[in-house]
């Protein structure tokens, strides 16, 4: 009998402007179950870098933590990243949201020139280094590339984010909705998602590939 296969999934928080896309976050578990496979959730354990009031898209006062947000999304059942062990998974994925780019790095304030945080940085090496697949979904790439050296990636095709992806030395692919980029060297799956105009059943199609495709590199 097959043994289950193990995702860990890295979130960013909660709320696409300044965590992880919700969507993309619920249809990549929603995928990973479909395909008889099991997942954990993780997260930085850190204040967020903003707080954007989702109704009005601006910034507010508030104070939030990464791993308490996420937790909204995994209904409770997560763990802080530096309890990832990437020998006890299969795979790894990453759902898209700003918070990948304000959270997990600081991307969206500093653009190729930005860090990313070392629980993160850590956890991709230790995946790669592990050889198990790594899926990445709308800006996670990005994140990806700035670890990476060299990652054949895609986020569609937003030109200034493709220019900031080349910057920090990634092959940027230009796909739609239906495509996958796939980079064998570190069994990278990556797909835009909301980074291009898609509706809600184009995301579960293109979370459930990426899955797919994880599933078929282990």
């Amino acid at each position: 009998m097959n043994k289950q296969k193990r995702f860990a999934v890295i979130l960013a928080g909660c709320g696409v402007l300044d965590g992880a896309e919700i969507h993309e976050a619920t249809l990549t578990l929603l995928a990973i179950a479909k395909a008889g496979a099991s997942y954990e959730c993780f997260a930085p354990d850190k204040e967020q870098a903003q707080v954007i009031n989702h109704l009005t898209g601006e910034p507010t006062n508030e104070v939030r933590n990464v791993l308490v947000e996420s937790a909204r999304i995994a209904r409770g059942k997560i763990k802080p990243l530096y309890l990832y062990e990437p020998e006890v998974f299969d795979a790894v994925i990453f759902p898209g949201g700003f918070g990948v780019a304000k959270n997990l790095c600081s991307l969206a304030f500093e653009g190729s020139d930005c860090t990313v945080d070392p629980e993160v940085e850590l956890a991709v090496i230790a995946s790669v280094e592990a050889s198990i697949p790594i899926g990445a979904l709308c800006i996670a790439p990005a994140l990806i590339v700035k670890i990476l050296p060299g990652a054949n990636v895609t986020i569609g095709n937003d030109p200034e984010t493709v220019k900031v992806i080349e910057k920090m030395g990634g092959n940027h692919h230009e796909t739609d909705l239906s495509q996958v980029i796939i980079d064998k060297k570190y069994k990278l799956v990556t797909s835009p998602c909301y980074m291009l105009d898609a509706h809600i059943l184009q995301i579960a199609e293109g979370t459930q590939r990426v899955v797919d495709e994880l599933i078929k590199l282990m």
